[in-house]
């Protein structure tokens, strides 16, 4: 998915999607230094967004947050709009439980796309088998693990282990406890405009 510089894409959207791993949480991180648009001129007071604008930053964010393609936010839609639950809870849910996410949140890889390089790269066990797809979805009992140890890992600093996930540090095995809800998401996402957005 060809988006241009990732640190860019936070400035774009005014909020921080941790998109480069523990670079975004530190000093040097461009959203850090210069929190307002990119441009040439610097910050400037920014027109009120319309109601489209609005729509369209929260589902913007929501792609680049977990790191998807426009046509693959548009098939989770679908399939959360097909559900009982609420569609754009039921969106989040679909969407935390992609294989990629979830090495992400186990604190296996700094940012989604490294998790997504080690899964299509064959590192990645659930169940005991291997699988390299980054969109698969994770169910309740799974157990992931790795193929080989990663080399000198720890866990980042700012790691924070979702309440839905459970993570062995000695064999380096996640397990899926539940099914993600609206409160594990971690990050602030307006999912009612997503789903404004893609009804109208």
């Amino acid at each position: 998915m060809r988006s241009g510089p990732r640190e860019k894409i936070s400035r774009r959207l005014g909020v921080n999607l941790f998109l480069k791993g523990e670079r975004s949480s530190g000093p040097k991180s461009a959203f850090t230094r210069r929190p307002y648009p990119p441009g040439l001129h610097g910050p400037k007071r920014q027109a009120k967004p319309s109601e489209y604008g609005l729509q369209l930053k929260e589902k913007q964010k929501a792609r680049f947050s977990y790191w998807v393609s426009e046509r693959q936010l548009r098939r989770y839609f679908a399939l959360a709009s097909k559900s009982k639950e609420k569609t754009g809870e039921k969106l989040l849910e679909l969407l935390e439980r992609r294989l990629d996410n979830v090495i992400y949140r186990l604190g296996f890889a700094s940012s989604r796309r490294q998790a997504r390089q080690l899964v299509s790269h064959g590192f990645v066990r659930v169940n005991g088998q291997k699988i390299d797809v980054p969109s698969y979805p994770v169910s309740v009992g799974d157990k992931i693990t790795l193929k080989r140890t990663l080399p000198n890992w720890q866990l980042p600093p700012h790691f924070v282990l979702p309440a839905w996930l459970k993570l062995d540090k000695k064999t380096l095995t996640g397990t899926v406890e539940r099914f993600p809800v609206r409160d594990d998401i971690g990050f602030e996402i307006d999912e009612k405009m997503i789903v404004e957005f893609y009804s109208r």
